[in-house]
């Protein structure tokens, strides 16, 4: 590990603080990103940082390659690498993030016009919902996200042992799970509502 290295993984952080800056500021005025608002890009398993602005993150990789290089001048090696190695998997995600951004935020209109269509019929089968289907379903959604996190874990322990030439591809997968768990998670907080919602009545 070199002070090269470091440069190198500066410049990388420098373009993807520019890109991400404009994809934010772009997705605040897109009304399709309103679906995936105010909800964490990555998990926790992943990142700190819990925000829906992609110049977030990238700022705590910033932040820990300043770490790394003072573990670097303390000879810190095994410590520096480890760091390195979170550093590398996190620069990947956002890349990742980034390039999937567009079809996001199409998927996402999609999704509102189909929400416009059937907004009456869907807002009267859930209050027509029975209290007792409503409970099994978030129980399965539950179940569903404990599964999801298992995945994560099990692709985390991977991506830390494989070699560079898998790490994109298994990123980019890490990357599909984490958006999956974001919306098992929005759907749970749905089912909560309507389960509030239907004992009030």
């Amino acid at each position: 590990m070199t002070i090269s290295s470091l440069d190198k993984i500066q410049n990388v952080l420098a373009s993807l603080h520019q890109q991400a800056n404009k994809i934010d500021t772009l997705n605040s005025k897109n009304r399709s990103f309103s679906l995936r608002k105010d909800n964490a890009i990555f998990s926790e398993a992943l990142f700190i940082t819990n925000s829906d602005k992609l110049v977030e993150y990238v700022a705590e990789v910033q932040n820990k390659t300043n770490e790394l290089n003072h573990l670097i001048n303390l000879k810190k090696v095994q410590f520096s690498y480890a760091r390195l190695e979170l550093i590398e998997q996190q620069i990947s995600a956002i890349i990742s993030a980034i390039n999937a951004n567009d079809v996001q935020n199409k998927a996402s209109k999609q999704h509102i016009q189909n929400l416009k269509k059937k907004k009456y019929r869907k807002a009267a089968q859930s209050f027509l919902q029975p209290i007792q289907s409503l409970y099994q379903k978030l129980a399965e959604t539950h179940e569903f996200e404990r599964r999801l996190l298992e995945m994560l874990e099990e692709k985390q322990i991977v991506l830390t042992q494989s070699t560079l030439k898998n790490k994109d591809k298994l990123s980019n997968e890490l990357l599909v799970l984490h958006q999956r768990l974001g919306r098992c998670r929005q759907a749970i907080s749905k089912i909560e509502r309507q389960i509030e919602m239907s004992e009030k009545r």
